[in-house]
């Protein structure tokens, strides 16, 4: 007579993985996500190389005078003015980062730790406006300032999200101010 004990030692258990084939799928997934990547990189050099008429940014001023207002965020990017999905790539514009920025007589100062600097000089102001979108980022109404201003032949929005929201208002008032002052006295 048989026991349990022997029934269950004769039995045997069927192959729960088949290691080779989940391996091949493992890999075979792993190089697709890499190419999809390599593919968008592609399109990032490739837009850059279309911007490349883009001219270098500016440096700050040595000494830019006395700050109006200071602010500091999130810098989402830079897409040519009036299109708020054509990210431009050129000069690490596209590059999302921290941001401070300083507003002087002499212009805007847009300091980002790890990214490229820039500064826009007052005469290059064209607006400053709030807005809720910018290059893929889509925030509440309001929740963005854009400023808008010229390099080279080119307008550029330049989207600015503050730590303090509040500060949008005085913001674009501050700019849009110093661009109508600059209008009048140069008429």
């Amino acid at each position: 007579m048989t026991t349990l004990i022997d029934i269950a030692a004769e039995q045997k258990s069927a192959e729960v993985t088949d290691w080779a084939a989940r391996i091949g799928w493992v890999v075979g997934l792993l190089l697709f996500i890499a190419f999809v990547y390599w593919l968008m990189r592609q399109g990032w050099k490739w837009r850059g190389s279309l911007q490349s008429d883009l001219p270098e940014l500016l440096a700050s001023p040595a000494a830019p005078g006395e700050a109006k207002l200071e602010l500091t965020g999130r810098y989402h990017g830079s897409t040519t003015a009036g299109q708020w999905l054509d990210r431009i790539v050129a000069h690490g514009l596209g590059t999302r980062s921290r941001v401070e920025l300083t507003l002087t007589d002499a212009g805007l100062d847009v300091a980002r730790p790890g990214a490229t600097d820039f500064f826009i000089p007052t005469a290059q102001l064209r607006e400053a406006r709030l807005d809720k979108g910018i290059a893929g980022k889509v925030l509440a109404e309001g929740g963005l300032l854009v400023v808008t201003w010229a390099h080279g032949d080119k307008l550029i929005d330049s989207g600015f999200r503050a730590d303090h929201a509040a500060e949008h208002t005085a913001w674009v008032e501050s700019i849009n101010s110093m661009i109508n002052t600059t209008e009048g006295t140069a008429r």
